[in-house]
Order: C-alpha cells, then sequence, then structure tokens
C-alpha cells in the first residue's frame, strides 16, 4: 500500500486508527481530530470524514486516561461551531458557482435531502442535521445559499454544535469501553442517534397535532 493511500485510509478511518495516532502523535493528536471535525463539518467537499464515530472513540479513549475528555469536549464544539460558520459563507459568498461546477462531491440527491429538511423543520434544520451524516454537511451550506440571516443561523449552530459534540464524546467517555459496545461500535453509533432524536420526534408530533387542531 503507497504512503498515499495509507494516509488516506488513516484520514477517512481515524476513529478506527486513533489508538495508534494517539501513540505516534501524542498532544498533536488534539489538533489533528480538530482539524478532521472542522474539515468535515467546514468543507462541503468532504462529507465523507468520519464523524459520529470518530467523536464517540475519542470519548472511549479519553475514560481510559489517553485523552482530556473535557479539553476535547470544548476543542470539538469550537471546531464544528467554526466550521459550520464557514461552510455557511462558502454557501453565502460561493454557493452557485460551486453547484454549477458540478462536483462528483456535491451530488444532486444530497442536496435534495437537505432541502427536504428545511421544507420540513426550517431553521431547526441546523440543529437536526448535526445528527445526520452528508445531511450535516451540506445544511450550513444550504442556509448561506439561502440567505438565512446569519445571526439567526449562529445561534442555532452554537446548540447543535455543542450538543452534537457533546451526545458523542460524553456516550463515548461514559459507555464506549463496555465490553458489547466495543463489539458492536457501529451499532452502539446507531443508538445514540436515536435516543437523540427522541426530542425531535416530540417537537415533530407535537407540530403535527397543533396543526391538525387547526
Amino acid at each position: 500500500m503507497s504512503v498515499i493511500s495509507t494516509l488516506i485510509d488513516l484520514v477517512l478511518h481515524l476513529d478506527k486508527h486513533l489508538a495508534w495516532v494517539i501513540d505516534k502523535f501524542g498532544a498533536w493528536s488534539y489538533l489533528i481530530i480538530f482539524l478532521i471535525i472542522f474539515f468535515e463539518t467546514g468543507l462541503v467537499f468532504t462529507p465523507f470524514l468520519p464523524g459520529d464515530s470518530l467523536l464517540f472513540a475519542v470519548g472511549a479513549f479519553s475514560a481510559l486516561g489517553s485523552l482530556n475528555v473535557w479539553l476535547f469536549f470544548l476543542l470539538l464544539s469550537i471546531a464544528a461551531i467554526v466550521g459550520d460558520s464557514v461552510n455557511y459563507s462558502i454557501g453565502h459568498f460561493l454557493g452557485k458557482k460551486i453547484l454549477a461546477m458540478k462536483s462528483k462531491f456535491i451530488k444532486k440527491e444530497y442536496i435534495d435531502k437537505t432541502q427536504h429538511f428545511y421544507d420540513k423543520y426550517g431553521a431547526k434544520t441546523i440543529v437536526i442535521a448535526r445528527f445526520i451524516p452528508i445531511v450535516r454537511t451540506f445544511a450550513p451550506f444550504l442556509a448561506g445559499l439561502g440567505a438565512m440571516n446569519y445571526f439567526k443561523f449562529l445561534s442555532y449552530n452554537i446548540i447543535g454544535g455543542i450538543l452534537w459534540v457533546a451526545v458523542f464524546v460524553f456516550g463515548g467517555f461514559f459507555f464506549g469501553n463496555i465490553p458489547l459496545v466495543k463489539e458492536n461500535f457501529t451499532i452502539a453509533i446507531l443508538i445514540i442517534i436515536a435516543i437523540s432524536f427522541i426530542p425531535v420526534v416530540i417537537e415533530v408530533v407535537r407540530h403535527y397535532r397543533q396543526k391538525k387542531k387547526a
């Protein structure tokens, strides 16, 4: 395997190689993981980078004493919030030009799926999208493209970013090293995503009932 392909595999599956990264780079691991989360949320061309699983893995390793969970919570919350703000700016200033390029990374189905969430949930999509891969990357981009007021966007961005990082990092911290969870890593993450959606489901049901009464 070439150096380039090895590096690509390391970046795309950092959640699986985290032990090696921590051992090899030590304190620099904080910067590496910060950048991965920033790029995953901040660049519309990189929706394939690990997000949920990496945050969960960070929490699990923090519980072992390898990393400082509170420092990571702070750094990755900043990475998520700044990332979405950069993505918003890209959509606002370059969105039409980027869509006209018809890049293979920006598929029409991604845009349509994200737009569906906006049609259904409005600005709350910025929070909800944090827990949905792909949509997470395109939601701030479309917010900027659609000229959503930035300060309105920022308020949802801060709430969503902190909530997303907290759910997965602390989920990994408290549950990531349980043998059953370690052996079923993907299933555990899906369960956490499902649990995090409970408030959203309640809100949708409440909205539907109000609309039905009206």
